[in-house]
């Protein structure tokens, strides 16, 4: 039986990589963006646009949109990155990120709460920045710290789920070749959406709420 996938930020880098995994496997993508594209398009899913998920509206459009469709794996993969260094912090950027980054995952999830199938399964998109234990280098504050909020509700969200049978898993995607690290990276974005799909078969009702690395690894808060 097809699965029904949810995946924020599915226009580009590695939303677009999910999308398209997901879409090859057989399953029916519900790909949510702000803004659809052509190579979006091209993949055959079902594409979900004018949707920015800091905006508390159009999360409210997003779940009418999806009314009656349960969803077995909700994606919450949009964010949005900057730099903000010490000597430099733009306070209203750091707001932002918080919005999109940490806010913007919660508010989907809950939006579809109701939606989401009996042993379905959520997964955050974050990054090892915001792990405490892993800094070593500081700075990027408003980054890692909406990314560090973000793990904090994910942890919430995988106890307060667990009564209805819904696993969370907490993934950082790797260090990618994006636009948003400029290019940079170690592994492209097809490599990433293949191993975080492969943490999200293995995610289960006992080792939800696990931070990991999406090569495996289980990362420090």
């Amino acid at each position: 039986m097809n699965r029904n996938i949810v995946i924020t930020g599915a226009n580009r880098g590695i939303g677009l990589a999910l999308a398209k995994h997901y879409q090859q496997a057989g399953d029916n993508v519900f790909a949510v963006c702000r803004q659809g594209n052509g190579a979006l398009s091209d993949l055959g899913v079902k594409v979900v646009d004018a949707i920015d998920v800091g905006n508390p509206a159009d999360v409210a459009k997003l779940a009418e949109t999806l009314r009656g469709t349960g969803i077995d794996i909700l994606i919450n993969n949009a964010g949005a990155g900057g730099r903000q260094e010490l000597g430099s912090i733009d306070y209203d950027s750091v707001i932002n990120l918080f919005n999109v980054n940490a806010l913007g995952p919660l508010r989907v999830t809950e939006a579809l709460i109701s939606q989401l199938a009996e042993g379905g399964k959520v997964a955050l998109i974050t990054s090892r920045m915001g792990s405490i234990a892993d800094n070593t280098s500081g700075g990027t504050y408003g980054y890692r710290m909406s990314k560090t909020a973000l793990n904090a509700a994910g942890k919430s969200l995988a106890i307060d789920l667990r009564a209805q049978g819904i696993a969370v898993a907490i993934l950082h995607p790797g260090y990618v070749q994006t636009d948003m690290t400029g290019g940079g990276g170690d592994i492209n974005p097809e490599v990433s959406a293949e191993r975080m799909a492969q943490r999200i078969e293995e995610l289960n009702i006992d080792n939800s709420g696990t931070f990991w690395h999406s090569n495996g690894d289980v990362l420090p808060w």
